[in-house]
């Protein structure tokens, strides 16, 4: 039989950070690689999210820290006043942009993956047609990755303007810092935002519609940020709250209701509302219908772990989705695990995706962290399954080099099976969170116990001990 040919081994729709990775690691292992991107090189990682949202909390974050007066003198450190420049920071951001994304492009070109500006979509199987302005053209590729992301939720009664109401993809621009902002949700968009309005001068109000405050975390870390990152910065919030209708304008009017029972309860008048209430994937138009495939009710697209699209539970053949369009974890490094999976699969080197290792990080100061289960989902799980479970915790307060850095607020805790000690989670509140929790991840990864783990040396004095005690403390 004769060999079918193809334009290209691998066509990936979605130039993020998914994309990227999914590309570098398909040219590595030999496939003739294109990737399809009709807005930014980079996505929403590089472009509106991860990357300038960084780059505004260590500048505000600097800001933060000159103010604090009682601070800097426990340290011996006296300044005069202190100011800032709101474009300034602001450019801060763009100009990281700006070197991340032409560094992403520069290595797929260095790399001979063949970038095709355009609408990408399939057009049949095997098939995907590339559309501009000015054409349309057709290729065909052995196997297609569908890497397209997501955008911001708006609910319904939410009207954005861009300037006045506006989500996170407007608000990494910092174009002007409203004196009162209204930040609808409290994951961990809301919670970095209040982060960086907080601490260059803004009054804020934040209202969630769970019944209680930054629902995401283990409850015992958010306990903790409540009292670190909220409270002390007196940004009043709203928990069983409905945003139920926000009015662009001069000021926003926003009309509060129970979530509940959806009555009335306040209106306020704000200069300005970031409506940080999640994502939804981008998943419309991308000619699933010409091979008769449809999203779940959510919009997202089902795979299975080996990153597989499925069609009635089935893995449709040569057709694979990674990102956020899969709704599985919306983050951009899991994206990436997602798509380097996805090519090994395809390379008949059978892998699969182990969520439960995979870190996230709310970038505060303290920043927060974590990696696998928080201690509902343990529990849930142990029960399910006939186990026990038990938790330690660690303080900053303990540790010599936080004592040193005069940053003791938070905790290290760490959840772990009774019989086996399995570690099973580990949630961080404190100084340098995001870089601590790698270790963890790692255990995580390889399935080990907490009596191996506390063999393992750390560093003295460093963060790192942190975790070193927790798993000391551990009792099996």
């Amino acid at each position: 039989m004769e060999k079918m040919s193809f334009d290209y081994d691998l066509v990936i729709i979605g130039a993020g950070v998914g994309g990227h990775g999914a590309a570098l690691h398909a040219v590595k292992l030999g496939l003739k690689t294109a990737i399809i991107e009709a807005a930014d090189m980079g996505g929403t990682c590089v472009n509106r999210g991860c990357i300038p949202s960084k780059a505004l909390l260590a500048a505000s974050g600097k800001v933060r820290e000159l103010h604090d007066e009682k601070h800097l003198q426990a340290l011996g450190i006296q300044l005069g006043s202190v100011g800032f420049d709101r474009q300034a920071i602001a450019d801060h951001a763009i100009n990281l942009v700006d070197k991340i994304r032409s560094d992403l492009t520069n290595s797929l070109t260095r790399l001979k993956v063949e970038t095709l500006r355009g609408w990408g979509k399939i057009a049949g199987v095997q098939k995907v047609s590339v559309k501009t302005d000015n054409e349309e053209r057709f290729i065909t590729a052995r196997d297609i990755i569908l890497s397209t992301g997501s955008i911001p939720f708006v609910p319904p009664g939410i009207e954005v303007d861009g300037e006045t109401v506006f989500t996170s993809d407007d608000a990494i621009k910092l174009e002007y810092l409203p004196d009162w902002v209204a930040i609808v949700g409290s994951g961990y968009i809301g919670l970095e935002f209040s982060d960086i309005y907080s601490a260059l001068g803004c009054e804020i109000t934040m209202i969630e519609a769970l019944d209680v405050l930054m629902p995401g975390f283990d409850p015992d870390i958010a306990k903790i940020a409540d009292r670190v990152l909220l409270k002390p910065r007196d940004i009043e919030t709203y928990s069983g709250t409905l945003a139920k209708k926000v009015t662009p304008g001069s000021p926003v009017v926003i009309e509060l209701a129970d979530a509940k029972t959806k009555e009335p309860i306040d209106i306020l008048e704000v200069d300005a509302c970031l409506v940080a209430t999640g994502r939804i994937p981008a998943t419309k138009n991308l000619g699933l219908e010409t091979i008769a495939l449809e999203t779940n009710r959510r919009g997202f697209i089902e795979v299975n772990d080996k990153m597989e699209v499925l069609k009635d539970g089935q893995p449709v053949p040569h057709l694979w989705a990674i990102g956020d369009a899969t709704g599985k974890m919306m983050l951009a490094h899991a994206a990436s695990a997602q798509g380097i999976i996805a090519v090994e699969n395809i390379c008949g080197k059978e892998r699969i995706i182990d969520y439960r290792s995979i870190p996230a990080a709310a970038f505060t100061h303290p920043e927060i962290s974590y990696v696998g289960l928080n201690e509902p989902q343990a529990k849930e799980l142990a029960e399910k399954e006939g186990f026990s479970i038990a938790t330690a915790r660690t303080y900053f307060k303990g540790n010599s080099k936080a004592l040193a850095e005069g940053e003791t607020d938070g905790i290290a805790k760490i959840i772990y099976r009774k019989d086996t000690g399995e570690l099973l989670g580990v949630h961080i509140i404190g100084l340098h969170a995001a870089d601590l929790i790698q270790e963890a991840a790692n255990a995580i990864a390889q399935r080990q116990a907490v009596q191996n783990l506390a063999f393992n040396v750390h560093t003295h004095p460093t963060l790192s001990e942190i975790l070193d005690e927790a798993f000391k403390r551990a009792k099996v």
